[in-house]
């Protein structure tokens, strides 16, 4: 982005942050269209198709690699696939086709599933979504600003589209998902299905897939105790559906993208407290969800309206657990109000220490308080802040135990000061940063939250659009393997200018901004994360299963299956020991 676009987006940005709640809502801006075409491929014509027939071929592939969109792929093809879980489960399987000239009309049916051993038919809502490929670039040096011309781009598939049908163009290839949610109460046993692959109306392959259902129950995601926290961002979403923010109209948008999260086992509602937290550093900037008005009198009041509407509304999607409100310290110490005298708005800094930080803070925390006991909240509510320095947390913490000794404190830690604040509530320690395990060990058992997160200046283990699928995958392992009680990743749906085709941003490795896309639409990298996560879930139980029945051999087993997952550096067999340790916890449930 030429620098001089670059400021008048910032100065822009800033005076839409500064305004009015009330001013906000009577923005809109235009919809991104829901179908779309795919950027050119800067690689295209660069892979010899010559050898190839004039057919669609089809076969089943390795859900951890992704497959270039102009490469012709060097395959050993798969007419049949073999999958396995536990009832409640939701597996994933990829298939690729790849056609030397265009085929039109495209599509993928899954069959009814039929027991092998009583020939019971069963229909297991298969999802089967063609993967659409978006613009990435490359890790380099991480976080800071970039130019796209400075990084090398390629196509990366990733996007889970809802199409019935699409059209594959000549000389590419087209990844489709296959998404299995295992029926709670179906049999154990072996199911398989037929795969085909159709032209139009015609049939031009049929491939088997096979399930095998093991008896076991994987508890619903609500009850899951993997703690997940992915920062929302609801103005995104009015951004993209062009909505005005907190209408009916954005709620109904936001139903969809907040249930995935649901679904992923989600714990927290983030929550703004003032004006931005972050400074815009985000292409949406965050709305306002409190008004704070002082009064001619000096007084203050506060308008909760949007913040209980947005809490109710994730509560009711089912993330239940934790409020975070961002934040004490925003990242430019700044707070806004309107002026009643004046009738205006106004921005006040507020650096904490000083005499205006405790005085302009002082009576919304009490009030917030208040508010917080009357809607019954206030029990999992925190004040979240965000890789503050350690003079400015000690000033924050020290305010809170005077004035609001009874709100909880998150704090997200890039300054390796975890220590210095250990009764703090919900701490979560950058994974590149050391950490003590007796230190988690110590939270965990009076009933604190200790994370680990991802960011920018993370190559490894992450969910960039160029990252490894099983990266994704990696993290809840990670986190069981080093005694974590789950992870926090900064954004969730901070969607760029038009994430449906091109993930870059102007200051991370692309992809960093978001993991789901528009509409609900789901991603590799989020069917990867919910999988880790079900993996985490799973290998617990049977951890403490073999532990009740004295299988201590199986036990030492897998804890040293888990033990190899510990590297947040990049490992060269790091992937087959992701999968050895999976298929050894399916293989030692069968036996529980």
């Amino acid at each position: 982005m030429p620098i001089k676009v670059f400021l008048l987006y910032i100065l822009v940005a800033s005076i839409w942050c500064a305004a009015p709640t009330n001013q906000l809502a009577a923005q809109t801006s235009r919809a991104l269209p829901a179908t779309f075409v795919e950027l050119p491929d800067p690689h295209a014509g660069s892979s010899d198709w010559s050898g190839l027939d004039y057919a669609l071929h089809s076969s089943f592939v390795t859900i951890d690699k992704r497959y270039p969109k102009s490469e012709m792929p060097k395959i050993d093809e798969k007419r049949e696939w073999k999958v396995a879980g536990w009832k409640g489960e939701v597996l994933s399987a990829q298939l690729l086709l790849w056609t030397k000239q265009t085929m039109s009309g495209v599509q993928v049916r899954v069959s009814d599933f039929v027991n092998v051993r009583n020939r019971q038919v069963v229909d297991l809502a298969v999802e089967a979504r063609f993967v659409r490929y978006v613009m990435t670039d490359e890790f380099a040096e991480g976080c800071g600003h970039r130019k796209p011309e400075d990084f090398a781009s390629s196509l990366s598939p990733d996007l889970l589209d809802d199409l019935d049908q699409f059209d594959i163009h000549a000389r590419t290839a087209r990844p489709v998902w296959l998404t299995l949610p295992i029926p709670r109460h179906l049999d154990a046993g072996t199911y398989r299905a037929d795969i085909q692959v159709l032209v139009g109306t015609d049939v031009v392959d049929t491939l088997v897939l096979e399930l095998d259902v093991i008896d076991h129950l994987l508890p619903e995601p609500k009850d899951w105790t993997y703690h997940l926290d992915q920062w929302q961002h609801p103005a995104a979403v009015a951004r993209v559906e062009g909505v005005p923010v907190w209408s009916d109209a954005h709620f109904d948008a936001m139903r969809g993208v907040m249930q995935l999260l649901a679904d992923a086992g989600q714990k927290v509602i983030t929550t703004t407290l003032n004006k931005d937290p972050w400074n815009v550093q985000t292409y949406d900037p965050y709305e306002d969800m409190i008004v704070w008005t002082k009064h001619a009198d000096g007084s203050w009041s506060y308008d909760y309206t949007v913040f209980d509407r947005w809490v109710n509304f994730m509560m009711d999607l089912g993330i239940q657990d934790m409020i975070n409100c961002y934040s004490l310290l925003p990242w430019n110490n700044e707070i806004h109000y309107l002026d009643e005298s004046h009738g205006e708005y106004v921005t006040l800094s507020a650096e904490p220490g000083t005499a205006n930080f405790k005085e302009v803070w002082t009576p919304f925390l009490m009030d917030f308080v208040k508010h917080l006991e009357a809607n019954n909240w206030l029990e999992i509510t925190n004040i979240a802040m965000d890789e503050r320095e350690r003079e400015q947390m000690d000033a924050a913490i020290a305010l809170l135990n005077e004035v609001a000794p009874e709100l909880g404190v998150s704090y997200a830690d890039n300054q390796q000061t975890y220590q210095r604040y250990p009764d703090s509530d919900d701490i979560s320690i950058s994974v590149g940063h050391p950490f003590s395990k007796a230190d988690l060990l110590d939270r965990q058992s009076r009933g604190l939250i200790t994370t680990f997160y991802i960011c920018c200046s993370d190559e490894f283990p992450n969910q960039f659009t160029f990252s490894q699928p099983a990266e994704s995958t990696y993290l809840a392992w990670y986190a069981l393997a080093n005694g974590f009680d789950g992870m926090l990743r900064w954004a969730y749906n901070s969607w760029v200018e038009n994430p449906l085709q091109d993930s870059r941003f102007r200051t991370w490795p692309a992809g960093d901004t978001y993991i789901v896309y528009p509409k609900g639409r789901s991603s590799i990298r989020y069917e990867r994360l919910r999988e880790g996560i079900q993996d985490y879930e799973k290998t617990r139980i049977v951890l403490n299963a073999l532990h009740e029945r004295g299988k201590e051999n199986e036990w030492k087993q897998l804890k040293a299956a888990i033990d190899k997952l510990s590297a947040n550096q990049r490992q060269a067999l790091w992937n087959q020991y992701l999968n050895d340790a999976k298929a050894l916890v399916n293989e030692l449930s069968r036996a529980l």
